[in-house]
């Protein structure tokens, strides 16, 4: 992959993505202009995500750390575990010392976070109370630390023609830190009414 400035995307690719700064406009590019692409089996660069205008949460995330990049951030990935339900996986950037992050999503509470938290643990916790299967369990327990991007660089993850697997294989190799303590699950409320149907607002359908 070309190691220049615009990282093997061509100038017109480099462009629209440099053009979605502050990082709260990659967040509004992801909401308003990519379908959640519920049932997929895809896992697309972010070059693909540009064109098919289609992503999960896994291209969501890479679209946006190389959208991030490209302004000048380390393409940052964190990981979250859950139980009886998918993981979810955020891009994350600094500004100012606090951390932020970007996300795709079909539950309207696990999308964009202002940089405005100390730690990324802190960042995470701001999810626990949106993340929620369909049984209105709540069912965040652990996330990983940052893992940098450019590792995958020599093997073209932004620009792929191919799905880019090899990253979300990665993810579910690393250690997770648990953010709940030993006990506490089945002391956990399980999600009201109002917040259930806020979660799912404008969500894709099954």
């Amino acid at each position: 992959m070309a190691a220049g400035p615009d990282f093997g995307f061509t100038p017109g690719e480099a462009r629209a993505l440099r053009r979605l700064s502050p990082p709260w406009r990659i967040q509004r590019f992801l909401d308003d202009e990519v379908v959640y692409d519920r049932g997929g089996k895809a896992c697309r660069s972010p070059r693909r995500v540009l064109r098919e205008r289609r992503a999960r949460c896994m291209d969501g995330a890479l679209l946006a750390a190389a959208a991030l990049r490209l302004q000048g951030h380390r393409p940052l990935l964190v990981d979250l575990e859950a139980v009886f339900d998918d993981d979810h996986v955020l891009a994350v950037f600094r500004e100012r010392g606090g951390w932020g992050a970007i996300a795709k999503s079909n539950f309207s509470g696990l999308r964009y976070r202002e940089p405005i938290h100390r730690t990324v643990r802190e960042l995470v916790m701001t999810y626990f109370e949106s993340y929620f299967n369909y049984r209105r369990e709540k069912t965040l327990r652990a996330y990983s630390r940052p893992v940098d991007l450019s590792r995958f660089d020599s093997m073209g993850w932004m620009t792929s023609e191919d799905d880019v697997w090899f990253v979300p294989r990665h993810l579910l190799t690393i250690p997770h830190l648990p953010i709940l303590r030993d006990g506490s699950t089945g002391r956990l409320a399980t999600v009201d009414g109002r917040s259930y149907a806020a979660g799912l607002t404008g969500s894709v359908p099954h």
